[in-house]
């Protein structure tokens, strides 16, 4: 199975972690990996759009912390949108390992190792089935 991995520099210290575990899992599922750093969340689907074809899945890896106005909602709510549809344009899974919105710093760091994990593993299995 080959897996796109695709990495939010923004919030880089936290995402540096998610995807060292999203890589740590892909090796213990024997999974083949590709990485792409893309500025933000909100860049991933452009990203994600390009290396569909050349992959079985993709697992998007970011950080959107709450912030003073609605952006991190924007950000989220439009990563999901737009990670779904390509999902099911390209007859892929693009599973989402995208903490947030309205994340605090101390949430984030909580769940950076977890959502990574999920994120590869919900690619796999929806690969195999």
């Amino acid at each position: 199975m080959k897996l796109g991995i695709i990495v939010a520099e923004f919030n880089k210290e936290m995402t540096e972690q998610m995807l060292a575990k999203a890589e740590a899992t892909s090796k213990e599922l024997g999974i083949e990996t590709t990485v792409r750093w893309v500025p933000g969340v909100y860049d991933m689907p452009l990203q994600a759009k390009k290396m569909l074809p050349s992959v079985d899945a993709l697992a998007l890896l970011g950080v959107v912390k709450k912030g003073l106005t609605a952006h991190d909602v924007i950000v989220a709510e439009n990563t999901a949108r737009l990670a779904a549809d390509l999902s099911l344009e390209f007859n892929k899974p693009v599973t989402l390992g995208i903490i947030g919105p309205d994340a605090s710093q101390e949430v984030a760091a909580d769940r950076l190792e977890g959502y990574a994990k999920r994120a590869v593993k919900a690619a796999f299995y929806l690969v195999k089935e």
